[in-house]
């Protein structure tokens, strides 16, 4: 379980307009007020936990993946999808495909049990091994290893429409993974809550972002994915109980 987080009474994602203001002040100021050592710092991290990463794993394991997608389904190994990046910036984000080609891949969420998911797909999206690739987009800067995950174009206009606060997301750069995820919320967003939750778990990080509290999540999204392999449950609380 994540450590607990002062309860900052005077944090942004307090305040009634946290998730109306499309240009935080707060969290802008939250970031610009961040020292120079603290990005040094995350970039570093950035660079050496990837390049072990590629060198290490990727070497031997893409290669394994590349021929059980090839197997399993008709299409390309890698997925390539424009995404909303730093400052609300497009990038190509790199993933496994883990669907059968189709025409609404970049419009439409992936569902509970969709028919588009290949059964390699599966294996692919519950240990997280879709994501690897991503680490590439870590090494040439478009995201960091934590932060709040980026969105697909579509996505991220609707959800700008209804909080239009979601635009402060973009005032750091996307992550592989990030406290809204450590905390449950991944993958699909089926409900305002679920948006809504996801936003305020990221405007948290925006404004509160550490280093050690990058080393906790990047430890417990390992530790996460071990246990999703094994089927244990994971039980998390918010770090600020009056918004549980």
């Amino acid at each position: 379980m994540l450590a607990n987080y002062p309860l900052a009474q005077n944090s942004a994602i307090f305040d009634k307009d946290a998730f109306e203001l499309e240009h935080n002040e707060q969290l802008v100021d939250a970031v610009e007020n961040r020292s120079r050592s603290f990005f040094f710092v995350k970039r570093f991290i950035d660079i050496l936990f990837s390049l072990v990463i590629v060198l290490l794993i990727l070497s031997w394991l893409m290669p394994i993946l590349a021929i059980l997608i090839k197997l399993d389904s008709r299409g390309p190994i890698f997925f390539k999808q424009k995404r909303t990046g730093y400052k609300g910036k497009t990038f190509n984000c790199f993933k496994l495909r883990s669907m059968k080609v189709n025409k609404n891949a970049n419009d439409l969420q992936a569902a509970l049990n969709d028919p588009r998911i290949t059964r390699m797909g599966k294996f692919l999206r519950v240990s997280n091994l879709d994501e690897l690739p991503q680490f590439i987009n870590v090494l040439i800067g478009d995201m960091s290893i934590v932060g709040p995950r980026p969105h697909m174009l579509a996505d991220s206009e609707h959800f700008s429409d209804i909080f239009p606060g979601y635009y402060n997301r973009y005032l750091v750069k996307p992550g592989i993974t990030g406290l809204a995820q450590i905390n449950g919320f991944r993958g699909p967003t089926p409900s305002i809550r679920s948006i809504y939750k996801r936003l305020q778990w990221d405007l948290y990080y925006v404004e509160h972002a550490t280093i050690g509290m990058d080393i906790q999540i990047i430890l417990l999204t390992a530790l996460e994915t071990l246990r999703e392999a094994l089927k244990v449950k994971v039980i998390k609380k918010m770090p600020f109980s009056r918004y549980r």
